[in-house]
């Protein structure tokens, strides 16, 4: 009890001014604060101080020649010296301006900090930068490309061929986007129908195109007019192509033959050829990892072709 009191007697000698006083003396000391607060601050912004911030981008390219296959960078984690004023406008949401980065190259990959720095300083405004935090900004832009694609009907869902005569309009459709994605669009483009149409020899359907991210088209569906067709099957045997095989070594497959089921309508078979067809198997894609059989798959078939399923399941592939 002894040592309680002292410190009792302390406590009520720091808090007893503060009682019983009226509220122009409240007023008063919460002006001191204030006061003193200001100060504090002023002297605390005037300083100089080195932190990490984040400094925003803004890259330009060519619109009307490239297209960013991923989003671009808009910022950049950096770190400054300066003074408490310019880094606490960096914070707030105040217009700042970001450092203009040009991009004229579509093989460009990556910034580096060689290459954004410039940039940086030019555009910190009574900021010193130190260093970027991070030496690498990663970047994806690819040509804009056009690409103008006949239409065919798309096969069934388990590669069989709709027995349908398709009538597109409009005929063609321009395909707008990156050069590395609209390159590769499947011709002709195919179109795929909502539901099978219900028993009818002479349809009209609107159909949407689709098409893969960032790829446009110049129209968003097509009609479809149906002329219910007969289709003919005809089975091909074809030698696989073994693929990405270790060199120097004989393998035997068996079956050495794969079965491949196309269907045409009748005034296409005539053309056909099988050598127009392709059949390969990829070498290390065993179907289990105890086995020694690759799924055979169709890399090339003519245009004419309306259908195809490949029968054979499986190519058991022994070294010799």
């Amino acid at each position: 009890m002894s040592s309680a009191r002292p410190s009792f007697r302390l406590l009520r000698w720091f808090v007893s001014p503060f009682f019983g006083q009226e509220r122009s003396y409240w007023r008063a000391v919460l002006a001191c604060f204030l006061v003193a607060s200001t100060f504090w601050l002023l002297n605390a912004l005037n300083k100089t101080y080195t932190t990490r911030i984040t400094y925003p981008l803004l890259c330009r390219y060519d619109n009307a020649r490239f297209v960013p296959v991923q989003p671009l960078p808009h910022e950049v984690a950096v770190n400054v010296t300066g003074r408490g004023w310019k880094l606490l406008r960096g914070q707030l949401p105040l217009e700042i301006r970001p450092a203009e980065i040009l991009l004229r190259d579509p093989a460009t990959r990556y910034l580096t900090a060689s290459a954004l720095r410039p940039a940086l300083q030019q555009a910190m405004d009574g900021l010193q930068l130190n260093y970027l935090v991070s030496d690498t900004l990663w970047v994806d832009l690819d040509r804009l490309v056009s690409r103008r694609l006949p239409l065919a009907l798309s096969p069934a869902t388990d590669g069989a061929a709709l027995p349908y005569e398709a009538r597109f309009k409009p005929s063609t459709v321009t395909f707008t986007g990156p050069a590395g994605k609209v390159n590769y669009l499947p011709d002709p483009y195919p179109v795929h129908l909502p539901q099978a149409p219900a028993g009818s020899t002479d349809g009209d359907v609107q159909v949407p195109i689709g098409g893969p991210d960032q790829v446009q088209s110049n129209v968003t569906d097509v009609r479809v007019r149906l002329v219910r067709r007969p289709v003919v099957t005809l089975p091909v045997d074809v030698v696989p192509e073994l693929l990405d095989a270790p060199t120097g070594r004989r393998f035997r497959l068996t079956p050495a033959t794969v079965r491949v089921r196309l269907q045409f309508f009748p005034e296409d078979t005539a053309a056909f050829r099988p050598d127009q067809l392709r059949v390969q198997l990829h070498y290390g894609q065993f179907l289990s990892p105890t086995d020694s059989v690759l799924r055979p798959f169709l890399s090339r078939k003519p245009p004419q072709v309306r259908g195809y399923l490949v029968l054979t399941r499986g190519v058991r592939v022994t070294s010799e």
